[in-house]
């Protein structure tokens, strides 16, 4: 077995640290459990939204119809998804937010600031981001008042680190269909760099 480094016991110690987190604990409604998953050997990181009630549930993240449809653009198993060895999983928000109207509410705003320039430091390998979803695009790319549509079609400006995403929940099944653009030109992008990343 492999010895540990220090960069890879810190890393450790700072995942312990979060998922022990109970910062926003009295705004959650199911509590809190931290999901996210990093190890210093990640090629390719994925931030996403804010666990749903069933990655909640299970502490998996993307274990859901969502993350099924995710897999698929990146033409990937789960087995490979979820080796945490190449893949970083690290949401703008760790733990389910609660329902609003039209869906799950935002990730909580403290969770980014709080905790993502510390793990990012114990990331160095990582060469491409994807960046899920309007919020992470926000924090990321910032953009001021740029749509999620425009955003992810200028995405080869943000390139080669970053990739924007549409989410891909089942609710944005529409949006697939009125935006055909994106799975016949980004999608094929996605897989063919992510690809690279493992080779």
């Amino acid at each position: 077995m492999a010895r540990r480094s220090a960069a890879d016991i810190a890393l450790v110690d700072l995942l312990e640290e979060v998922r022990a987190c109970r910062h926003c604990e009295p705004a959650l409604p199911l509590g809190a459990r931290p999901v996210l998953r990093a190890a210093t050997s990640a090629r390719l990181l994925i931030v996403g939204q804010a666990p749903g009630t069933k990655v909640h549930a299970s502490g998996i993240p993307w274990n859901d119809p969502s993350g099924d449809r995710l897999r698929h653009w990146l033409d990937m198993d789960r087995d490979t998804f979820y080796d945490e060895s190449r893949i970083a999983i690290v949401p703008m928000g760790f733990c389910y937010p609660g329902k609003g109207r039209s869906g799950d509410l935002p990730p909580m705003p403290e969770c980014a600031p709080k905790w993502h320039a510390r793990i990012l430091e114990y990331l160095p390998r990582v060469d491409l981001v994807l960046l899920v979803g309007s919020y992470a695009q926000q924090h990321y790319l910032g953009g001021g008042r740029e749509t999620l549509t425009a955003r992810v079609r200028r995405w080869r400006d943000f390139g080669p680190r970053f990739i924007p995403l549409p989410h891909p929940s089942p609710r944005n099944t529409l949006w697939l269909k009125r935006n055909a653009w994106f799975e016949a030109e980004v999608v094929p992008e996605l897989r063919r760099r992510v690809t690279g990343l493992f080779d």
